[in-house]
């Protein structure tokens, strides 16, 4: 039964919603803007949820649905009609007759049962210019009784017009130790690997639950961590070999891969190795397992930090950026990782 209470930090964007709910003063639009899977649908819904509640104007500093009205169990149940998703058929691209047909049309007609009609659009930013000049047209003159809610992960997708008459609210990232405590807490993930699952999120909720479930992720980090322990004693087609076999796509998932290697996964493993390193120099430094990420890998980084120098791993840390930088420029994957691999065989 999802509240403002249960929406992990954004305390900003909270406070702003709850305030509009506490004065009545709505925006007709707002754009939250934010990564995939930060939770920003999530948020969304939230608002609408509580703009929507039939009790609320029976509360004093009404800033929280009630969960039990009609309203509120209608969208609950995502059955609220006048809570409407603005879908779209192009699976890259929100049109022009989408806007028309779904939104601008719609506006005329009054709610059916709320002061309120809610438009929520995801992936806003797959609107074309076309279908940005037709929503133009309905935030330039809406109806007292509208809000749309666009949901976006880029806001420089949009025209200077469109925000400009937008509230803008963006996701922060969300803090590492408030992450583990909910992975802990609400879905009951073991201590370490909420604590890894948080690290390699980098403040997105919706990637820390993804990793939490994901027996793959957990499969690569080991395997990752497998290779590195034994490359002193591997050529370089055998290193590669390896690397292919870890990061190879799922047999339908050719849209998501490159040569032969899953991006999601070459990012994760790239990720992977730069923790594991990271984790390294801070136990060479302390000779403390208080901060380490892969804490069920002690005995591993403990061995190692006590062969390698300080500079020997600063070269791998720094061949590991110029790795992700050429990956990112679209140099040839493979020699790419060959290097960066030779740099580690070479100075651990």
């Amino acid at each position: 039964m999802a509240d403002f209470a249960d929406i992990i930090d954004q305390n900003q964007m909270k406070e702003h919603m709850q305030n509009a709910l506490r004065t009545g003063k709505v925006s007709h639009a707002y754009i939250i803007s934010g990564e995939n899977g930060s939770g920003k649908e999530y948020i969304a819904r939230i608002f609408a949820k509580a703009l929507e509640c039939d009790h609320k104007e029976n509360r004093d500093g009404y800033e929280e649905a009630c969960n039990e009205c009609h309203s509120c169990v209608q969208a609950l149940s995502d059955n609220h009609p006048d809570i409407i998703t603005i879908t779209h058929e192009k699976p890259n691209s929100i049109g022009v007759d989408d806007i028309r047909e779904k939104l601008r049309d719609d506006v005329v007609i009054r709610p059916y049962e709320s002061n309120y009609k809610i438009y929520i659009i995801p992936d806003g930013e797959k609107m074309t210019p076309a279908a940005q000049n037709a929503l133009l047209k309905t935030l330039e003159e809406p109806p007292a009784y509208i809000v749309i809610i666009i949901l976006t992960n880029n806001l420089n997708a949009f025209l200077p017009t469109i925000i400009s008459r937008c509230i803008v609210l963006p996701m922060k990232p969300v803090q590492d130790d408030s992450i583990r405590k909910f992975l802990m807490e609400e879905r009951h993930v073991v201590d370490y690997k909420a604590a890894l699952c948080a690290s390699f999120a980098r403040g997105n909720v919706g990637k820390a639950l993804e990793l939490a479930s994901n027996e793959k992720f957990e499969d690569l980090k080991n395997g990752t961590i497998d290779l590195v322990s034994k490359l002193k004693g591997l050529e370089i087609h055998d290193m590669m070999d390896r690397v292919h076999d870890l990061l190879a796509p799922a047999e339908d998932d050719d849209k998501n891969s490159k040569k032969g290697i899953d991006v999601h996964s070459l990012e994760d493993f790239l990720d992977i190795l730069l923790f594991l390193f990271r984790d390294m120099l801070v136990y060479k430094a302390t000779d403390e397992d208080n901060h380490l990420i892969f804490t069920d890998k002690l005995s591993y980084i403990r061995s190692v930090t006590q062969k390698c120098t300080y500079k020997g791993i600063d070269k791998v840390l720094k061949d590991m950026d110029t790795a992700k930088n050429r990956i990112n420029s679209n140099v040839n994957i493979d020699l790419a990782l060959e290097l960066m691999l030779l740099s580690i065989k070479e100075n651990i």
